[in-house]
């Protein structure tokens, strides 16, 4: 019998296909997508949520399922690992699912029944990876989530710009996937037995463990969207409908993560401190790079995906120290570094959600995705505005939110540095918080800009057509994705106000995966203090935080009303002797980013163009492009024309040429094989 978390999980799983398989039933089909199928969905997600978080306190079961190939069935099992996973997919997907009921209530019925199911064959696919307890599975799985959500990228796939974003992201979808089946395949070393427990009984050497975590971690790495791996994020999550951004940004480059920390902790195992270092310098350059870039762009979608590249890489700061002290046998240090990471992985999940939600209202209720045609929707999109709000806070890593908080462990574990016996690794770490400190600054900076020109200002002219064709010029968004916003948005700041709860929740999926974690005195600490080591060494108290905020803010608030209540003169502001001001004058977003891109100039790839005297409507264009495109893809883009060119020259279109080829294959293989 299986035991009841993991069955209640299955459940939702057979739910959600379900649900994907009546949403193409004929004539009613559509009808149901749009009024009861994301509704079912939701709650099946809340109800994963459940099932997850109780498995966390509960003993690891497993199952064989009745499904796969003759001799080789489908294993699965739910641990403390799974279950947190399970956790924040359900409870993301939650908010998403009721979203996405009002987002897609204006769709054909033949798109929104495509829709329907690959939406759902989608959060179904993500549940099976991360229940998954063997090699072949887990896969099936993987690749299932790779193809519906490729799909869902192309759903406007009448758009060539849209086609290229996803076949770019299934090309490295599937590179990914070859290097992580070639590691379960060094895992395996031809026993016959693909479930996870034969693959963690595997005695590697030094040798091939580091290759099996090098290939484990491009592979996850390509997925998550780390550097140089990250080309098909910033061009896919603005391609794809909101609701599938958010989905994909919050929850599916998370199962990269879920894969990662799978694969190195528990099936190859023995955590060494030069793996540590390895993904530290490619989390340093990942989060530098997302954040620099994201402060280049204009497009909101496109400005949210590269803000996931910068958290990617402060999830791998994370786990990239974990390592380190692992390796060096402090595994206390190490399991306060997953617990760091795997915070900001539901963190990143519950925020970007949100930002990817509100980004979606403004294009769904105004037709805008470009911040130079946004301004004043403070005034128009009210709610929007708070939950977005909300979110842009978060992610900026302010306090009493829940981007502070991850951030602030991330922070401590760097400060553990000092017990490290090698000097130069010791003296390194700190460069690495400098590194997630600076990006820090310049999230909050990249969100001034955002918020400042998007909400705040007066109403600019659009420059560019209406993107979105159910686009309406009224007021704010329906309940349902007002509801799904608020529901993330609540969770930005529970996570944040209450972190204690979630650290003894990770501190059980630690000690599962480490054998240890945090001191007594960091547990022992109570409700209102957050103390990652001990108390005299560092903690916090958001709660104390927050009244101490709401305390300031009242106090003024007495202040202003008892001296000065009467005396204001409301006047227009200062006008430089010139009162004619237009929405024209205000920054945009490009004027905004250009003391970035001086300060790091040879970090970008800029293009300039000046206007002709012949042009109609004269106007300067800066274009700022990838190097990685010129450095890494364009060549071997090449290189493969090149060798298919001349692979081609064999097809004569002659039978007797490939009978020639036959018979000389036929000879070599039996000179060198016999």
């Amino acid at each position: 019998m299986i035991p009841a978390p993991l069955a209640g999980a299955l459940a939702c799983v057979v739910i959600w296909f379900v649900l994907g398989g009546f949403s193409l039933v004929p004539a009613a089909g559509a009808s149901f997508a749009r009024r009861a199928a994301f509704p079912l969905g939701a709650l099946a997600g809340l109800a994963l949520a459940a099932f997850g978080l109780r498995a966390i306190w509960e003993p690891a079961a497993s199952a064989t399922l009745l499904l796969g190939l003759p001799g080789m069935p489908f294993h699965v099992r739910l641990d403390p690992l799974a279950g947190f996973f399970l956790f924040l997919l359900g409870a993301v997907s939650t908010a998403i699912s009721i979203s996405a009921a009002g987002y897609f209530r204006g769709e054909t019925p033949g798109r929104l029944a495509l829709i329907g199911l690959q939406y759902f064959v989608f959060l179904a696919s993500m549940a099976l990876v991360i229940l998954a307890d063997d090699a072949y599975l887990f896969m099936v799985a993987w690749e299932t989530m790779a193809l519906a959500s490729y799909f869902l990228v192309t759903t406007d796939h009448q758009q060539s710009a849209i086609r290229g974003a996803g076949f770019l992201y299934l090309l490295i979808a599937h590179l990914g996937a070859l290097a992580i089946l070639l590691c379960f395949g060094i895992l395996h070393g031809g026993r016959g037995d693909y479930t996870f427990a034969a693959l963690s009984s595997a005695h590697l050497t030094p040798q091939w463990a580091t290759v099996a975590f090098l290939l484990a971690f491009f592979g996850f790495g390509a997925k998550a969207g780390m550097i140089p791996l990250h080309a098909w994020l910033p061009e896919a999550h603005p391609a794809a409908p909101s609701p599938v951004s958010a989905l994909m940004s919050g929850v599916m480059i998370k199962t990269a993560i879920y894969g990662m920390v799978r694969v190195i902790y528990d099936l190859i195992g023995g955590v060494r401190w030069e793996w540590g270092v390895i993904v530290l310098v490619i989390a340093a350059g990942t989060t530098l790079f997302g954040v620099l870039y994201a402060l280049m762009q204009h497009d909101l979608k496109r400005l949210l995906a590269y803000h996931s590249v910068e958290n990617i890489g402060i999830i791998l700061l994370g786990l990239g120290m974990s390592m380190v002290f692992i390796g060096f046998g402090h595994p206390m240090a190490g399991a306060l570094g997953l617990i760091a990471a795997l915070y900001h992985t539901l963190n990143h999940a519950v925020f970007k959600g949100l930002l990817f939600l509100g980004a979606g209202s403004i294009l769904h209720a105004r037709g805008l995705r470009d911040l130079n045609d946004m301004g004043g929707l403070i005034r128009t999109m009210p709610k929007t505005a708070l939950y977005f709000l909300v979110g842009a806070l978060a992610i900026s890593a302010l306090p009493p939110l829940n981007g502070f908080v991850s951030e602030w462990l991330t922070f401590q574990v760097a400060l553990q540095a000092p017990i490290l016996g090698h000097s130069v690794v010791r003296s390194i770490l700190p460069l690495f918080a400098a590194t997630l400190a600076l990006a820090g600054a310049l999230t909050a900076m990249c969100f001034v800009k955002v918020y400042g020109i998007a909400f705040l200002g007066q109403p600019r002219e659009p420059r560019h057509p209406v993107r979105d064709p159910h686009a309406h010029s009224g007021g704010d968004v329906g309940p349902m994705e007002q509801f799904g916003m608020a529901w993330l948005a609540a969770g930005c700041v529970v996570l944040g106000v209450f972190p204690v709860a979630m650290l003894t929740v990770l501190n059980r999926v630690a000690a599962s995966l480490t054998g240890t974690g945090l001191s007594t005195d960091a547990l022992a600490s109570g409700w209102l203090w957050l103390v990652p080591t001990t108390p005299a060494q560092a903690s916090y108290s958001p709660v104390i935080f927050l009244v101490v905020i709401v305390g300031v803010v009242l106090l003024t608030a007495l202040l202003v009303h008892r001296f000065y209540h009467g005396r204001v003169r409301r006047s227009d502001p200062w006008d430089c002797g010139f009162p004619e001001q237009t929405p024209r004058m205000q920054d945009t977003a490009d004027a905004f980013g250009q003391p970035i891109r001086h300060v790091f100039g040879p970090i970008y790839l800029m293009k300039r163009s000046l206007p002709g005297p012949d042009d109609a409507s004269p106007r300067f264009v800066l274009k700022i492009e990838d190097r990685h495109w010129y450095w890494i893809y364009l060549p071997i883009a090449r290189l493969a024309d090149f060798v298919s060119a001349r692979v081609a020259l064999l097809q004569q279109g002659r039978i007797s040429f490939y009978l020639l080829y036959s018979f000389l294959t036929l000879i070599a293989l039996l000179v060198f094989v016999a």
